[in-house]
């Protein structure tokens, strides 16, 4: 079964099977405004926790979204390049930025969950 954590960044990761796929959370997306360029990263990049692994464009500004933890970049959202503003309309569904293998599971105890989350923004 699939379980969610959160980023004091405003990340989320959802993970099964060593996989984490990784996006920005709502709160986030509302932070940026509307966003008109994702810039993905590549398959096979190694990242290691804190490496900027995706910029995203807004109207507003142009943000960082760093690795959660470390791992490999096994997919990008690819959909994104031709409709951006699927990270505002779905952040935590369609609008996933990219996947990634886990490489250090025992990093996910430092993450939140939802709960946590939520006390965090509040």
């Amino acid at each position: 079964m699939a379980k969610t954590y959160f980023t004091s960044d405003h990340e989320w990761l959802r993970v099964e099977s060593g996989i984490a796929t990784v996006g920005i959370t709502d709160y986030a997306q509302e932070q940026l405004g509307d966003l008109v360029f994702v810039e993905l990263p590549e398959t096979g990049k190694k990242l290691t926790k804190g490496d900027t692994a995706v910029v995203v464009e807004s109207v507003k500004a142009a943000s960082d979204v760093y690795a959660p933890v470390d791992g490999e970049i096994t997919e990008a959202n690819g959909t994104l390049s031709s409709d951006p503003s699927l990270v505002n309309s779905a952040a935590t569904g369609a609008g996933w930025l990219w996947k990634m293998k886990l490489a250090d599971e025992s990093q996910l105890a430092g993450l939140m969950d939802e709960a946590a989350y939520k006390a965090h923004i509040a």
